[in-house]
């Protein structure tokens, strides 16, 4: 008797439980669209350092070399030379930390299509990306998300 009783009153607390949280909200519920954006900055974070490697070429260098980690995509002098002199090698890499140096939409075009907001093909050494619409919109919004001069 005390068995039935004891597995009653276990059922009845484990519904209770089970009851109490389907009625709180997870903050992933409270809130879709931060988490989605969350979501979307981590992905953009994701191929920005380790698919493109953007730092490379927009992260300044110290004196030995070694990307500046408190000056991540800020803006760099272009580090290395091509190995045939070329007319319109670029001097320096521009900021992408914070505000990206066109609008959302046209950083997407250029991301998605590799074309500027002048309506021309990226000049080397940049990149000829081919991203998706979302990969691309993924990397805008890590990119926007950034504080410059910050760790």
């Amino acid at each position: 008797m005390k068995t039935k009783n004891f597995v009653v009153i276990l059922s009845l607390f484990l519904l209770g439980v089970c009851a109490l949280s389907q009625t709180q909200d997870s903050p992933a519920k409270r809130h879709p669209a931060r988490n989605e954006m969350t979501n979307q900055i981590a992905r953009g974070k994701y191929i920005v350092e380790d698919v493109a490697v953007c730092g490379q070429c927009h992260t300044p260098r110290d004196s030995n070399g070694e990307p500046e980690p408190h000056h991540e995509l800020e803006g760099a002098a272009v580090w290395f030379q091509p190995a045939a002199p070329m007319a319109d090698w670029p001097l320096k890499a521009p900021r992408l930390a914070g505000a990206p140096p066109a609008t959302d939409a046209e950083m997407v075009r250029l991301l998605t299509t590799g074309i500027w907001t002048n309506g021309k093909h990226l000049r080397a050494p940049m990149p000829q990306f081919r991203m998706s619409k979302d990969d691309a919109e993924a990397v805008v919004a890590f990119l926007k998300s950034l504080t410059p001069g910050r760790p």
